[in-house]
């Protein structure tokens, strides 16, 4: 991916070197699933401005929405310090990112509040409870941060094998998909589906998750039109979605592929919401809240 410097902090808050403020890792996260009926229509920003208005994400007990699996690192060490040039393409990223989802809620006559994305070293709190190396990325509806130990990227590349920067910017947007789903009121109404309907927790949280990744497509759809990406980077991305989709993990394990017990959604699944949102360029594209996913 073609990238610069960015002036300043950008939307990063640097807890590399800190004292590990965690406790351990957090327990599975609940996962955030899909809403029910009212769903479909949820990202057509022209509209949604009007549909969910003073609607906010959370409340007390709220979990984070973890898309990644669990990953510590082999070496037991998070990103240090000097691990700068992850460092600022991360920042390069989320700014890119956000900039990107400030333009679009503009066009609908909404304000896109910007998420801030900490990047940290072995553990760290945050509103939902403890970040740490074994948690993997994830993005709090509390505090509306995005949780990302940068000794993240070399077990997705070493342990997941998914190589490449486009593989980690995937990664970042794919948070910043969570923060716009939380900006729209749709993490909120999900939640509140969850817990009308139990039996539907693992479907929804992987509606929620494959939507997540056609956003990150979308995105990286404008990337391609503004010529920020090399050759090969989609198929990094690609790569990288693939790697995490529920039934490769479980093989990996090797446990039984259970569809019954995914919450993620599969390898296949996860690749073509990317591609849909990479070829659309198109919110609207990315509705995986009605039929077959």
């Amino acid at each position: 991916m073609r990238w610069k410097r960015v002036a300043g902090s950008g939307d990063v808050e640097d807890r590399r070197g800190e004292a590990g403020q965690s406790s351990g890792g957090l327990p599975f996260p609940i996962p955030i699933g899909r809403a029910g009926g009212g769903g479909v229509g949820l990202l057509v920003i022209a509209l949604i401005v009007y549909l969910i208005a003073g609607r906010g994400g959370g409340g007390g007990g709220v979990s984070p929405i973890d898309p990644f699996p669990s990953a510590p690192s082999a070496s037991g060490q998070g990103a240090v310090k000097g691990d700068d040039t992850t460092f600022e393409f991360v920042k390069f990223v989320s700014k890119d990112v956000q900039d990107f989802w400030t333009e679009e809620f503009a066009s609908a006559g909404k304000s896109y509040t910007r998420a801030t994305v900490v990047l940290f070293t072995g553990g760290t709190q945050s509103s939902c409870g403890p970040a740490s190396e074994a948690t993997g990325p994830f993005y709090c509806p509390l505090d509306h941060k995005v949780y990302l130990d940068l000794g993240f990227f070399r077990e997705l590349d070493a342990r997941f094998g998914a190589p490449g920067d486009f593989a980690q910017a995937y990664v970042v947007a794919h948070e910043l998909g969570h923060h716009v789903q939380s900006l729209l009121g749709i993490e909120s109404d999900v939640r509140s589906q969850q817990q009308d309907d139990p039996s539907k927790r693992l479907d929804l949280s992987v509606r929620l998750e494959l939507q997540a990744d056609c956003l990150a497509g979308v995105w990286g759809h404008s990337a391609y039109t503004r010529n920020e990406l090399d050759p090969g980077d989609a198929e990094e991305a690609l790569g990288a979605a693939a790697a995490v989709g529920d039934d490769r993990l479980q093989q990996q394990a090797g446990q039984r592929v259970n569809p019954e017990t995914w919450t993620h959604g599969s390898s296949a699944e996860r690749t073509r919401w990317f591609r849909k949102g990479f070829d659309s360029g198109d919110p609207n594209a990315c509705d995986t809240f009605s039929g077959d996913i």
